[in-house]
């Protein structure tokens, strides 16, 4: 893992949440609505829920039959010609089609503030209903740089999957965007805990259908909530600032000792030469 530095200036995120239909025409005016918004507010970058553009599998989606690829194309080539315009990052989740007869993968474009998708993360974990009636599963893990901060991609049911979160703090990310369509409370619960335990943020955005359970919210690197959007649409905008006093132990401290202590010689104690050790019923 690359150390956490702190000359950077903080980095000012918009997180959405939004409605999500079945219709790319109406995700797509929505999202581009939020952009604006996002923008207007000086955020760099604004990330969008799973399935924002083309919806969601199982809710609204029963059928892939019911999408229309060429619509969803077309609102997503608007969606990168604004970001360039609006000079701002977007991390857009939405199906994304593969060559029939294969499923299409539940990804999250990455699109940079000058229009070009630099990379697409595709959901490695898929849930038995998803990888059995409506997606293929992806393969890696995604990171990015901007502005001197690391973003890594995780969708929806992989948190339930530390390994995923142990991959990309090995990978040096300063952010975790996390994009999903949670049915359970305690989801929250565990992006907290993953925050909390990796001493990163994760940036969490849900569609507004999930508004009983939980709202679009940035956590920090110490697990607690730095803000969440106050109405069950919108964004909240909030800034990620790896100078901030309070934050000096997760990032500069607790984080940079639990990534060593594999190679700490403190640590190596397996060969101990030391009887009242190896036995284990000594008293």
């Amino acid at each position: 893992m690359e150390p956490t530095t702190k000359a950077s200036n903080p980095f000012p995120i918009a997180i959405a949440q939004m409605p999500i239909t079945g219709n790319a025409r109406i995700n797509g005016h929505k999202i581009r609505e939020l952009m604006h918004e996002a923008a207007s507010g000086g955020a760099r970058l604004i990330q969008f829920p799973e399935g924002a553009l083309s919806g969601y599998a199982k809710n609204p989606i029963q059928d892939w039959a019911e999408v229309d690829w060429q619509i969803v194309r077309e609102e997503l080539l608007a969606i990168i010609a604004l970001a360039a315009q609006l000079k701002i990052w977007v991390i857009l989740g939405s199906a994304h089609p593969l060559t029939p007869p294969h499923w299409p993968h539940n990804s999250l474009y990455i699109i940079s503030d000058e229009g070009q998708v630099i990379n697409r993360y595709d959901k490695r974990i898929c849930s038995y209903t998803e990888v059995t009636r409506f997606y293929t599963p992806g393969t890696e893990p995604v990171i990015f740089d901007i502005d001197g901060f690391r973003f890594g991609c995780i969708i929806c049911v992989e948190i339930n999957f530390p390994q995923l979160f142990m991959e990309y703090d090995q990978l040096g990310v300063d952010c975790l965007l996390l994009s999903a369509y949670p049915i359970d409370k305690i989801f929250y619960t565990k992006a907290v805990a993953h925050a909390a335990i990796h001493n990163y943020w994760i940036a969490l955005s849900v569609p507004s259908e999930c508004t009983p359970l939980m709202m679009s919210s940035l956590i920090g690197p110490d697990g607690l909530t730095l803000n969440s959007i106050k109405t069950g649409e919108g964004l909240v905008i909030t800034s990620m600032d790896k100078n901030a006093p309070e934050l000096d132990i997760a990032l500069y401290k607790a984080r940079p000792w639990r990534s060593s202590i594999n190679t700490k010689d403190l640590y190596k104690t397996r060969h101990l030469n030391d009887a009242r050790s190896t036995n284990r019923t000594c008293i």
